[in-house]
């Protein structure tokens, strides 16, 4: 009976782990499985005198310095307000046909407005599920109505929707910089050339592959999209120039050190509210839906952070920081067989978890092992951390891709027509994920894809 009690309180970590990839599976709300595990897995060590229950009572000053004092994440209700209210004051979509009206003689040119359409969202703000749906209810109905390929319309929306994850100011990178405890202006200098990397990989295949096999992809009749040539200027000065220049506004005051992430945020969410009034669309109603739709959306981000902070305190205090070092160390692997394992680890769990929980379950424990990574003249020791996290953001934006718990696979099959099967959607998504990890080889390879920019620009 000793003996299984030692066994339980060793492995106590292990058995709180698993008990969360079990209950993931339930499709409980996300938010209330981290924090009942954290309570019911403290009683348990309590019981078996390896927790103190006065220990709870940490969990309000974590909670917090983690998110209500913490400056960091003003950035994130910000960005979330100035995203949904670009969708839905229509200013998003008028840029979508914009760029479909320029690219519309390109082989793929609808694939193509999409993926930059993509990009500029995700310049705009992290919101995956409003840049994906957006998409989807806008450009696949006219996709299918010209004969695109299921796989390739649906593969081409879920995967520049989900660019947001990676090109600044992503909320991700936000949250990402606050655990890490690293400055998120660098970050996002070190994030924006491999998200754009990604985003011109995404165009290259499209125009070869519509090149190459042009059934899947046909180009348009000429007089679909047409606008005269007279009326091109005004075009471009209502709906392409002003959120582009917004774009440009926000991202240049935050990487050149003119303003806070979180103050680049304000700007941001003042001039989407501005345009939308400029272009007579900012009515009662639509502020009334966009405040609403952000607030629900805010919620859920800090729901989970309060409840994954109670979760990775349990998880720490009975002991799973040292039992995960233990095993990998173990293994008797080099700094390069780390991270190649430390990648391995989670692109399998983006099948089965969303980014956030990972980020904040899974990344504070990886963090503590950089320090021990050693590369030689390949990584600067002051950027070790940059480039790190810069990996592990690429690999966490296949999580959204890659089935059975594919966000933006969801957030697609939900507003795309009947017509549209889930397995055409898994198959669409296979060659971008394919690119994504290429992606990812690339900024392993040639680490300066990552830190150069940072380092002209702070010298890092």
């Amino acid at each position: 009976m000793e003996e299984f009690r030692y066994f339980v309180e060793d492995y106590l970590p292990i058995f709180m782990f698993c008990t969360l990839a079990c209950l993931l599976f339930t499709g409980y709300p996300v938010a209330f499985i981290l924090g009942g595990l954290a309570f019911l897995f403290g009683v348990i060590g309590w019981f078996l005198d390896i927790f103190a229950l006065i220990e709870f009572f940490n969990f309000v000053p974590r909670i917090w310095g983690t998110a209500a004092e913490n400056l960091v994440l003003v950035a994130v209700p910000t960005f979330v307000f100035m995203g949904v209210m670009m969708e839905r004051s229509g200013i998003a979509n008028d840029l979508l046909y914009c760029c479909q009206v320029l690219l519309k003689r390109v082989p793929g040119g609808l694939a193509l407005s999409v993926t930059i359409m993509g990009t500029i969202l995700a310049a705009m703000t992290g919101i995956i599920g409003a840049s994906v749906t957006m998409m989807t209810a806008l450009a696949l109905p006219t996709m299918l109505r010209q004969r695109y390929s299921h796989g390739l319309a649906t593969g081409v929306i879920a995967a520049s929707g989900t660019l947001g994850i990676l090109i600044p100011p992503s909320i991700m990178l936000i949250i990402m910089a606050d655990l890490l405890a690293v400055s998120v202006g660098n970050l996002f200098m070190a994030a924006l050339v491999p998200g754009l990397m990604l985003a011109i990989i995404y165009l290259i295949y499209i125009v070869t592959l519509a090149s190459l096999r042009p059934q899947v992809a046909p180009p348009l009749p000429p007089d679909l999209l047409y606008v005269p040539r007279n009326e091109m200027p005004k075009l471009l000065f209502k709906s392409f120039f002003p959120p582009v220049f917004l774009i440009a506004l926000i991202k240049g005051s935050i990487l050149l050190g003119w303003a806070t992430p979180s103050e680049a945020g304000a700007v941001g969410a003042f001039g989407a509210s501005l345009l939308a009034f400029v272009n007579g669309r900012l009515g009662w109603d639509t502020l009334k839906g966009v405040c609403h739709s952000a607030g629900l959306t805010i919620s859920f981000i800090f729901f989970i952070v309060i409840s994954a902070t109670c979760f990775a305190y349990v998880f720490r205090s009975l002991g799973g920081d040292d039992i995960v070092e233990h095993l990998i160390f173990e293994a008797g692997l080099d700094s390069w067989g780390l991270l190649f394992l430390i990648m391995g680890i989670v692109f399998a769990l983006g099948f089965f978890l969303d980014w956030l929980e990972i980020t904040l379950i899974i990344l504070p424990v990886f963090a503590g092992m950089i320090v021990d990574m050693e590369f030689g003249d390949h990584v600067p020791e002051a950027a070790m951390v940059y480039w790190f996290t810069v990996l592990i953001a690429i690999n966490l934006q296949t999580s959204f891709l890659t089935p059975p718990f594919g966000f933006a696979l969801f957030y697609l099959k939900g507003i795309a027509p009947k017509e549209i099967k889930i397995e055409s959607i898994y198959l669409g998504i296979i060659p971008f994920v394919s690119l994504q990890l290429v992606g990812l080889i690339v900024v392993i390879a040639f680490p300066k894809v990552a830190l150069w920019l940072p380092k002209v620009v702070h010298g890092l």
